[in-house]
């Protein structure tokens, strides 16, 4: 991976930091956005010590801010000319609801349209890098559908009615952007990493909290399929597919929908602010 460039959302804990890890032991220039700079730099800190890769980078942005967004993004192309691979990564477990400065309920804009917002933004450089990577964190998703009256959960909300949905868009938002990169030197690809302990789990309620550390692996095991999608030949020109334990998976009905994809998509570019893309 030496003279790879990787930004990772979310890379300072859990999955993206141990992701982050194991792209820079390989040698890949690794950058990490992160809404908090103390915490940001000390797992740049941390990484490099743990690697001896000096080529560790932080990038700032509040994921549920367009505006921030694309800030970060137009920064990430000041410094870099071009992105091997982007990780979407970062995620939210929010217990009670709330709005962005967008006016978009925080667990979608987040977990979900931020990543749709960065991969269009960044497209660009994926492509200056002839091979680029796009590598969506989702979730096995049996049982969960995408609600299109209430896409904003503002009706009996839950966190798990709330992130379930985010993470199936991933998976439809991969299938829509791959049919939209044929002919382009640019692949996007979903996955699910396994339970993993992380610090998402501090917002879920005690007994969830419980039931998931006792059923969970570590981040490094959670890391495996993200690092095998980054870099490895076998998925080389592989696109629009879900991974689960670094083998390609079935998806459920409700993530095989055409329709459903080309909705969200729609309706995902009608939520992006004028002047942002």
């Amino acid at each position: 991976m030496k003279g790879k460039i990787c930004l990772i959302t979310g890379g300072n804990s859990g999955i993206g930091k141990a992701t982050a890890i194991e792209l820079a032991r390989k040698g890949a220039t690794v950058v990490l956005l992160c809404r908090s700079e103390e915490r940001g730099q000390k797992a740049v800190q941390e990484i490099i010590e743990q690697t001896g890769n000096q080529q560790v980078d932080l990038l700032l942005a509040d994921l549920s801010s367009q505006r921030s967004v694309k800030n970060a993004a137009e920064q990430f192309k000041n410094k870099y000319n071009k992105l091997d691979v982007l990780i979407n990564n970062a995620a939210v477990f929010l217990s009670k609801r709330s709005e962005t400065e967008d006016g978009i309920e925080t667990t979608f804009a987040t977990n979900y349209l931020s990543h749709f917002l960065l991969s269009h933004l960044l497209m660009d450089v994926l492509e200056a890098s002839g091979e680029g990577r796009i590598i969506n964190v989702a979730s096995k998703h049996n049982g969960i559908k995408m609600n299109f009256d209430d896409l904003m959960t503002k009706q009996n909300y839950a966190f798990f009615r709330a992130v379930g949905p985010t993470k199936l868009g991933l998976i439809l938002f991969t299938k829509e952007l791959s049919k939209r990169l044929t002919g382009k030197p640019v692949t996007v690809n979903s996955l699910h990493p396994g339970i993993i302990r992380s610090n998402l789990m501090h917002d879920m309620p005690w007994i969830l909290r419980t039931i998931f550390k006792t059923f969970s692996a570590d981040s490094k095991k959670g890391a495996a399929t993200p690092v095998y999608l980054a870099t490895s030949p076998e998925v080389r020109g592989v696109s629009g597919k879900f991974f689960v334990n670094c083998k390609e998976a079935d998806t459920t009905a409700a993530a095989n929908d055409p329709e459903a994809a080309r909705k969200l998509w729609d309706i995902s570019m009608g939520l992006i602010k004028p002047g942002i893309l």
